[in-house]
């Protein structure tokens, strides 16, 4: 395959379509330029072509770069790369307009099969509106209501081990035959039904999930034994239903998929897909958060293991509303630096649910939609952490509102000692007034031991990278690194509880052989070191017996790390992070903390924090 020269990408979102455009400049890849259009999937155009040729029109008036074939009225480009400024060689596109993949889940045990096809689904980008299973504590008639009500894209069907008892996922399969459950799109369709399920039953669910109805695709089953879990089967055959049944169904896209040189992929795939890349290529393991108005997307990969989740009611603008109610005021509060009531707060949160495109008007509405985003982040971390388990058989049960709740080490496999890069994207992030807010939101929300390179998306292009990865990987990883991630820098923290002001460690940064610089962290201290992004510097950390930076506690840490836009933070405020209950003393202590990393203008803090 000839190397391409200049490479078209657009996300045709629910309300924005967004055109990005790269070319090798030079020897290197680099950004050009954007462009966005409203998205043309209602009446009274109905066609996603028009919104993606506005879009790509934008990028052709600040390129000079011709990329439209204008010959024709129907959308085309010209392809391949014809010299000068004439032509691409790659398009690539993702879509989450008309609200994404939708999918429901049933399984047989809530916390085996039904947990493993909810990997699944997610996975490939999809919006989980519900899990069904056997054992879920609701009646037959209500199953069925649910499947009647909600309308999915398709259904995930799995359950039972390879030759183990089929009763119970024919039981399942019974469930949704009776249901009769429509297609969101189009009442005149068959529902799509990705069977991942014991092979024993393939024959039967085909029986009784009738072709008048269903379609019924079989693939292999994602816990063939029970410490087994296979989801690759499944997540692509969920893509490519969502190809045929969704993507095709929606206006325009049967043009649009004519053009592109790899699949249409959903957004929070292809999103999750560029994390991916990016920790396989790399070899490490990465936490990735996208926040969104409606969502927040959480991905993992750890020891080559993938995983992504959608907290569907925690986003920064439509489910603003949920967040609070879902976190509570009391540990929204915590974050806040001076004295406001109640009601106040719940106004400015109320405010952005209802007015979802303003933003913050005063440095107090910042503040308040900053302490909202960490609250968002930690729970649907939470959330992620849930699904983050090993495979041991039935696990304890748990309802749905477990999710949200603090989830202990032992029970997930993200180790947050071993968290080599965390990566933010979403507009709250990158439209954050300071780099070292957007640093300081994943500090809190994650909560990272040891040593964690922190970054941030700069103009929301990860869905298009990620889908242009399946092609070009290598090109997709070097604009990922070098136009999209802003590296904001080196967190350098502490596990461990104390006393305010008690020694946590004897930290040496060594700028080079003749220069170095010797720190006393305290408990319930950050200190901002600022070294540019470019810059490596040796770090030696000798901490006190009951605090842990990786190693053990009380071990000696040596490491080279990297500057950033924010530089190296030190942070001895604990795993967990400490904040006083008491109100004065949590002001005062907010206050330190804000000021020691340049968080917001002093001189406001002064006014109405407790320092």
């Amino acid at each position: 395959m000839r190397e391409p020269k200049f490479i078209l990408a657009t996300d045709v979102g629910s309300t924005t379509t967004k055109a990005r455009f790269f070319g090798k400049i030079d020897g290197e890849w680099k950004f050009l330029a954007s462009g966005e259009a409203p998205t043309t999937v209602e009446k009274p155009v109905e066609d996603v072509t028009k919104g993606v040729r506005n879009a790509v029109r934008e990028v052709e008036e600040l390129t000079g770069h011709d990329i439209l074939d204008d010959s024709t009225e129907e959308l085309k480009f010209i392809m391949p790369y014809l010299g000068g400024k004439v032509g691409i060689d790659v398009y690539v596109s993702t879509s989450s307009a008309g609200g994404g993949l939708q999918m429901l889940v049933a399984g047989v045990v809530k916390s085996i099969t039904a947990e493993s096809a909810q990997r699944a689904a997610l996975g490939a980008g999809a919006i989980v509106m519900d899990v069904l299973s056997v054992d879920d504590g609701r009646e037959v008639h209500e199953k069925i209501n649910i499947l009647r009500f909600l309308r999915p894209d398709m259904i995930l069907l799995a359950g039972g081990t390879d030759g183990g008892d089929k009763t119970h996922v024919l039981e399942m399969s019974e469930v949704i035959a009776v249901a009769k459950p429509r297609p969101r799109f189009g009442s005149s369709f068959r529902l799509p039904v990705v069977y991942a399920g014991n092979r024993d039953a393939r024959s039967d669910v085909k029986k009784i999930l009738v072709e008048d109805f269903f379609d019924v695709r079989i693939v292999d089953n994602i816990r063939p034994q029970i410490e087994v879990e296979k989801v690759e089967s499944a997540r692509n055959a969920i893509l490519e239903l969502f190809m045929e049944h969704v993507m095709a169904h929606a206006p325009g896209y049967e043009k649009l998929m004519k053009l592109v040189s790899t699949d249409i992929m959903p957004t929070p795939a292809a999103e999750g897909l560029m994390i991916r890349t990016f920790a396989e290529m790399k070899e490490v393991n990465a936490i990735g958060v996208g926040m969104g108005g409606a969502t927040t997307n959480v991905y993992s990969v750890f020891d080559g293991r993938f995983l992504r989740t959608v907290s569907a009611n925690l986003g920064m603008s439509y489910s603003i509303g949920n967040v609070l109610r879902e976190a509570t005021l009391e540990n929204i509060k915590r974050w806040i630096p001076f004295d406001l009531t109640d009601d106040e707060i719940m106004g400015i949160i109320y405010n952005k649910m209802i007015r979802p495109t303003t933003i913050p008007m005063s440095l107090e509405d910042l503040i308040v939609e900053h302490a909202v985003a960490r609250e968002s982040i930690r729970m649907a971390f939470n959330h992620h952490k849930y699904l983050a388990r090993e495979l041991k058989g039935v696990k304890k049960e748990r309802t749905i509102s477990d999710i949200f709740e603090e989830v202990k080490a032992e029970e997930t496999y993200i180790d947050m000692k071993r968290v080599d890069y965390i990566i933010g994207t979403g507009g709250l992030l990158s439209r954050a007034p300071r780099r070292v807010q957007s640093m300081t939101i994943l500090t809190d929300a994650f909560q990272p031991i040891g040593f964690t390179y922190i970054m941030q998306d700069s103009v929301f292009m990860i869905p298009h990278l990620g889908v242009l990865s399946k092609i070009h990987r290598e090109i997709a990883l070097e604009i990922f690194e070098k136009e999209c991630l802003i590296p904001l820098g080196t967190l350098i923290a502490a596990a461990g509880i104390g006393s305010l002001g008690e020694k946590v460690a004897d930290v040496t940064i060594e700028y080079s052989e003749k220069e170095r610089e010797h720190v006393e962290l305290t408990f319930g201290s950050l200190i901002r070191i600022q070294i540019p992004q470019y810059k490596e510097v040796v770090v030696f950390i000798q901490p006190t017996k009951k605090f842990d930076f990786g190693l053990g506690f009380g071990k000696r840490v040596r490491k080279k790390v990297k500057g950033g836009v924010v530089g190296v933070v030190l942070d001895g405020r604990g795993r967990p992070l400490y904040i006083p209950q008491d109100h004065r003393e949590k002001k005062r202590l907010l206050t330190s903390w804000f000021k020691a990393v340049d968080l917001y203008p002093a001189e406001f803090l002064d006014r109405v924090g407790g320092g």
